[in-house]
């Protein structure tokens, strides 16, 4: 049984404000995504700025409340469990966030703010046991313990971060949504970072969804990735078959946008026209039909849908068939 499976799930928000567009749009941030994550298990995310990725994380473990769909934890529905419920199985799911300056309170200490949570789910039967739980999660994370005292301003983006994952891993959890929990930090600390999570994977057996929009990042720690844009999955697969061989037109153009040191090895750019729509007035038929440079006029009006191309790798294309490559 998956830890996790999501099924056809949708989010939107009402537009309150009049402005630019019209008061009562909707925008639909996520629009029918449907996947799993097994125990023990990285699946990344990736794709463009605004494409519903952090929604998409948050709504998993109901920051965010869905529209429509089910998410099923460990089977159970996670979006028909009220508040007293969800509290309890929150143990079980975390998040670590983007911004390692914004996501720490700089009012608290820093033994405060890992312990807090303990806190809540009453995990310390004393306060002697709560410093020795938070001092024992500050140096797996790679943290001085001595420094539990100190507060946020204190330290560097890359130690700010090391806290957030403390603090996610006070509880125990299963699953943790890293939401591009390395795009805020420089390159050598972002590949410490990565080593961090990958480490306490294999001692913890921590589940993630691992989102990002740094394909190279996500291919390293990875082992499925789901592609998105505009709200949708435009492919998903094992990591390998989507980096090497990837199938749809906006994977491809990803794909060739990573830099790669070996001249041998070098792809042709492909470079896309126009900017992402908007998702309150999503095109119809293929969300990505206005930027793509293969589209045909069925694109237009036929929504494709996310169809096995070989074992375990899925492309929304209705250009795409078994075994065709079309990267150039």
């Amino acid at each position: 049984m998956s830890l996790l499976e999501v099924r056809n799930l949708a989010v939107h928000f009402k537009v309150r404000h009049p402005g630019i567009v019209r008061q009562g749009a909707v925008l639909r941030a996520v629009n029918d995504v449907s996947f799993s994550v097994e125990p023990g298990e990285t699946v990344g995310l990736i794709g463009e700025s605004g494409c519903g990725k952090t929604t998409l994380g948050r709504a998993v473990i109901r920051m965010v409340e869905p529209a429509a769909g089910e998410i099923l934890f460990e089977g159970r529905d996670v979006r028909g469990l009220n508040r007293s419920q969800l509290r309890t199985l929150r143990r079980k799911f975390q998040m670590i966030f983007q911004d390692p300056y914004g996501s720490l309170d700089p009012r608290m200490k820093i033994e405060n703010i890992v312990g807090e949570a303990l806190d809540i789910h009453r995990l310390a039967p004393n306060r002697a046991a709560r410093r020795r739980r938070v001092l024992a999660l500050l140096d797996d994370v790679g943290l001085d313990p001595s420094h539990a005292d100190r507060y946020p301003h204190e330290f560097s983006g890359g130690q700010r971060q090391r806290i957030g994952i403390a603090r996610a891993l006070a509880v125990e959890p299963k699953f943790i949504v890293c939401d591009e929990p390395v795009s805020a930090l420089d390159v050598s600390v972002q590949a410490q970072i990565v080593n961090l999570l990958q480490d306490l994977q294999g001692k913890l057996g921590l589940a993630y969804l691992f989102i990002a929009h740094d394909l190279a990042v996500v291919e390293h720690i990875s082992r499925r990735i789901i592609v998105m844009y505009l709200g949708k999955i435009v492919e998903c697969g094992f990591t390998k078959a989507v980096c090497g061989t990837p199938k749809h037109p906006y994977t491809q153009a990803l794909i060739s946008a990573v830099p790669v040191l070996d001249p041998i090895a070098r792809r042709s750019r492909i470079v896309l026209s126009g900017d992402i729509p908007s998702p309150i007035d999503v095109p119809t038929g293929c969300p990505f039909h206005p930027r793509c440079p293969i589209a045909e006029a069925r694109c237009k009006t036929e929504l494709p849908a996310l169809r096995e191309i070989s074992a375990g790798h899925w492309a929304a294309c209705h250009l795409v068939h078994p075994g065709i490559n079309k990267l150039t």
